[in-house]
């Protein structure tokens, strides 16, 4: 009997559409360095849509090999200069979230003004076509329609780094200040892949600014140079969020997926991303432990999360969820971790990817939390085994151990080699570990629990109906916190009962 398939359009994906050349690109050093070399090859529209930008990212710290200057901002200017019928369009999302800032540049600069100064080929655009308290989160760059990359990484400060992740790497600088190892994970197609994708950015800039751009003919290609195709002439779904809007009905086909692939696993389910704070994901990972034979579920996250207030919000929300978790694995087939790098120093994971068995694998911008499940916008990309198709199983089963073996800094022979003695991967991971890839444990994260998790306000599973309803419900949290804290699992009887009789919780 044939598996249902996991990428239906219109409901777990927008599109399927073939990719003549499809690669992941696995940390910062290979995606920069290969975005850089496709935007050499541009002619007519280079299209930049993300979280953030900084015309300060450098490419190849150090010196670099690619021809042009080594910064993203002089290198798109010298590339405007080189080439009389270029354009270029920078889309980032409103960070300051209230409508008042979509007119500036990082707050401050008026938009208007840097258009003028500019060249009259540079376009810069503040997006703020989300609601209020959302953002942009779809990280998108298009060339001539031709090539694209999609995935995590957004071309800002702070994200370059190799697969060795060593511990003083010169190369991580940003804005004259040293940063962290950093693991993040991307993809890029051509072909109508490319072409799909360009006209999702397109809608998005037109959503933004109010202009149509109009799509682009066939035209010479621009893979990047030393970027190798993993696959070729193969299916690529394309799932997206997107908040509900006055004019919009909200597009939940990231979660749909994900919640479809957790059901379809047979032997194991591996998760990498920056938070794990979805209820709805977390019960579905938790009804498949606690099936006698269900698959194995590996999860790799960042040890704690960056800023104080996801440190609030999310770790205090992954507290619960691993709990959750633990709570249902009967069967001891859980393993969840966060990677550390010689000398004790912790790994910040911010990839997301989910890859189940050697059939599916997803790569893109959604977190594991509500947010990008119904609230901010992402954009993910799939890969769906076919029958005939041995190379995508391969890929998929290559792409995973490949992660693994990079936390756990040992070779792929190695890892695949104790997985086979193993019989499991999950066993294999525990044998191989060391210290490169640590265990969370209850005693751990404990001192992550916190009033905030799970509310509306700062991690809405959709859109708010209302403000003040939001409001109220961190205001209840943070009351009944002192009461609950020192018993575990007495926050979810308190949330039980609280949403039973009517409060905002």
């Amino acid at each position: 009997m044939a598996e249902q398939r996991l990428l239906v359009e219109g409901d777990t994906c927008w599109r399927t559409v073939e990719a003549e050349r499809f690669a992941p690109i696995i940390d910062g050093a290979d995606y920069l360095a290969h975005v850089k070399s496709a935007m050499l090859g541009a002619e007519n529209r280079i299209l930049l849509v993300g979280w953030d930008f900084d015309a300060r990212t450098t490419f190849e710290p150090g010196r670099g090999t690619l021809p042009g200057p080594n910064q993203l901002g002089p290198f798109l200017f010298w590339l405007l200069w080189r080439r009389p019928h270029l354009k270029v369009y920078v889309l980032k999302t409103n960070l300051r979230l209230l409508s008042v800032f979509e007119r500036y540049w990082y707050s401050i600069v008026p938009v208007e003004w840097l258009n003028r100064i500019t060249s009259e080929r540079m376009h810069l655009a503040v997006d703020g076509a989300h609601p209020t308290g959302a953002v942009h989160h779809q990280k998108v760059v298009v060339i001539d329609d031709a090539v694209a990359f999609c995935g995590g990484i957004d071309l800002t400060l702070g994200r370059w780094d190799t697969r060795d992740h060593d511990a003083d790497n010169p190369g991580r600088r940003g804005g004259g200040e040293s940063y962290g190892p950093r693991h993040e994970v991307a993809a890029v197609v051509d072909g109508p892949a490319a072409q799909a994708l360009g006209e999702l950015a397109r809608d998005r800039w037109r959503q933004a600014t109010g202009e149509e751009l109009p799509p682009l003919g066939p035209g010479a290609s621009v893979w990047p140079k030393h970027c190798e195709p993993a696959l070729r002439n193969v299916e690529v779904g394309i799932a997206r969020t997107l908040p509900s809007l006055p004019e919009r009905e909200e597009v939940r086909e990231v979660e749909a997926l994900n919640l479809a692939a957790v059901a379809a696993a047979r032997d194991v389910i591996y998760l990498e991303n920056q938070y794990l704070a979805s209820r709805g994901i977390c019960e579905a990972l938790a009804d498949r432990l606690r099936e006698r034979n269900g698959p194995e579920v590996i999860v790799v996250l960042p040890r704690t999360s960056e800023s104080p207030l996801e440190r609030e919000s999310m770790d205090s929300a992954r507290e619960r969820m691993l709990r959750l978790l633990w709570e249902a694995d009967e069967h001891d087939r859980l393993g969840v971790y966060w990677p550390a790098v010689p000398g004790g120093q912790s790994l910040y994971v911010h990839s997301k990817v989910v890859v189940i068995d050697d059939r599916f694998l997803r790569i893109g911008s959604s977190n594991l939390n509500n947010r990008s499940l119904g609230f901010d916008s992402e954009c993910d990309l799939a890969l769906e085994d076919s029958p005939d198709r041995a190379d995508i199983r391969a890929h998929i089963a290559d792409m995973r151990d490949g992660l693994l073996a990079e936390h756990l800094r040992l070779p792929l022979d190695s890892v695949r080699a104790e997985i086979r003695a193993r019989g499991s991967i999950l066993k294999a991971v525990d044998t191989l570990r060391g210290r490169s890839l640590r265990k969370f444990t209850p005693h751990m994260v404990s001192a992550d629990a916190g009033p905030f998790a799970e509310n509306d306000l700062m991690d809405p599973v959709r859109v708010p109906t209302s403000l003040a309803v939001s409001v109220a419900s961190v205001a209840i949290a943070f009351v009944t916190w002192p009461l609950v804290k020192g018993a575990p699992g007495a926050w979810s009887v308190v949330r039980s009962v609280g949403k039973r009789v009517g409060l905002p919780i």
